[in-house]
């Protein structure tokens, strides 16, 4: 594996392009990559609001027929598959044209993915679409997140109450995506929904193509670059990976069937791959190793979140279409407007959770803290599912109210996981660091459609006791490991 570098090498240095201009209090350049997230998470979640149901409906009903076992693990698969490609594309921005231009040249891919989905009829537009958007998607993440991560001091107390504002753009999108597409789609068809994810892109790209002039010429900047001798090199080895996979599929090696379970098998090698880079690199000094170290649990607390949480997409989608009481004053909601719950909540509480930290200051409770908080509060959410199974549908308010539960659980989890990967990475490595928390939600969301398949009538109860119980355990015991975590961040709270 190549080395890859950090846009900026010193992470304690504000570009000079922010400096005396804000948002919100905040470096102004948290607008423009506000602004491109919020529009990409219209049309991912657009998109993904619809996706399980456009593979399991039925022909007759526009879908394309796939057992729903099936068509769950696929969607965790394509979802992991979104958070894998971040290796990929953090690679390219470091070594090859910068993040900037990985970030724009993703939100292309994206765009021509959805136009795939909305254009190109069964499983070629599916194929075609889901791929294209899973690497645009991974490279949005992965330049937009870093880019956040270096406009901030490491020590800069607005930094986790700048990613919760990143964070909020992002769900405003996820609020929106769902309403359009999953309205469209109810009322007209799956590949209008899919068109307005496109469309959704199509503005995205408009509006931060006028933006792009403000970027400093440092977020242009390739401070690693392959030089030209390796280049072909990694050519054919791309060349060569891209046919190995064409031919495992040919030969039935990998399916559909076990995609899934490939993918988790790749991020777990992934992530141990980049764990053992960091902590043997000779760039790595001894006080950034033990960060790598601390991170460890923080990867594997953050996978088990995220098991439960992108769950949205498989288990808590079909529990929307079947077992849901969506009727409001005589109207039935459609099933993909669940999915803008979670979004809703995220723009109402983030602010709070930002303002919360932002007082707080040194007094706020330590990260492994809030993660372990985090394992606990989602983990009583899916306990709350056990009383309802004794009813025929559930009421709407509560599955409101677990996923009230599941937002605050997130906030907890998400923007803070960003910004500590930032705030723990070596110098050298800070966009790895970033990937790394990204493989953990890969590997969280490629489990999600998996366990998602063992939802089944008569097990429901051990199912959310199973799942409940282990996030519950696990959040205490990070609770009760925090302190010596803390001193292994090595003066990271």
């Amino acid at each position: 594996m190549g080395k890859m570098t950090t846009i900026h090498q010193n992470p304690s240095q504000v570009p000079a392009a922010d400096e005396g201009k804000t948002f919100f209090g905040h470096p102004r350049m948290l607008f423009n990559l506000f602004s491109v997230e919020l529009w990409e998470r219209f049309s991912f979640y657009g998109m993904q609001g619809i996706l399980a149901y456009y593979m399991y409906f039925s022909v007759a009903d526009g879908g394309l027929g796939i057992d729903q076992g099936l068509a769950l693990s696929l969607v965790g698969a394509y979802g992991g598959a979104v958070y894998l490609s971040t290796i990929l594309t953090a690679w390219i921005a470091d070594r090859l044209i910068g993040a900037e231009r990985t970030l724009f040249h993703s939100a292309v891919l994206v765009m021509i993915g959805h136009i795939a989905l909305a254009v190109l009829p069964g499983a070629a537009g599916l194929s075609v679409g889901l791929l294209c958007v899973a690497v645009g998607s991974g490279g949005v993440k992965a330049a937009a997140g870093s880019l956040v991560g270096t406009l901030y001091a490491r020590e800069d107390p607005r930094r986790d109450a700048g990613f919760s504002i990143f964070y909020m753009g992002v769900n405003i999108g996820g609020l929106i995506g769902p309403l359009l597409s999953g309205l469209l789609q109810d009322r007209i068809g799956f590949h209008w929904g899919f068109g307005a994810a496109a469309l959704g892109m199509v503005i995205g790209l408009v509006v931060y193509t006028q933006g792009r002039r403000r970027l400093p010429d440092s977020a242009h900047a390739v401070v690693n670059p392959l030089p030209a001798a390796l280049r072909r090199r990694y050519g054919f080895g791309t060349l060569a990976a891209v046919v190995l996979i064409a031919g495992l599929f040919a030969t039935g090696v990998l399916t559909a069937a076990n995609l899934a379970t490939v993918i988790a098998g790749v991020v777990i090698v992934a992530a141990v791959i980049y764990f053992v880079v960091l902590l043997t690199s000779p760039k790595v000094d001894r006080d950034e190793r033990s960060r790598v170290v601390a991170f460890i649990p923080l990867f594997i607390a953050s996978t088990a979140f995220f098991a439960l949480f992108q769950q949205q997409f498989t288990f808590i989608a079909v529990y929307s279409e079947q077992r849901l009481d969506r009727s409001i004053f005589g109207w039935d909601m459609p099933a993909s407007w669940v999915q803008s719950i979670n979004p809703l909540f995220i723009i109402l509480f983030a602010a709070v959770f930002a303002a919360l930290w932002t007082t707080m200051g040194d007094r706020q409770p330590s990260t492994p803290l809030k993660f372990g908080g985090a394992l606990v509060v989602i983990g009583i959410a899916y306990l709350l599912f056990i009383p309802l199974e004794s009813l025929e549908r559930t009421p709407l308010l509560a599955l409101v109210g677990i996923l009230l539960l599941v937002t605050w659980a997130e906030l907890l989890i998400s923007p803070i996981g960003l910004s500590v990967a930032t705030k723990l990475a070596p110098v050298a490595f800070t966009t790895q660091m970033l990937a790394l928390f990204y493989l953990s939600i890969a590997l969280g969301t490629t489990l999600a459609g998996i366990l998602a398949g063992f939802y089944t009538a008569g097990q429901e109860v051990a199912y959310f006791i199973t799942l409940g119980g282990v996030c519950v355990v696990l959040g205490a015991a990070l609770a009760v490991a925090s302190p010596k975590l803390v001193r292994l961040m090595r003066g990271v709270r």
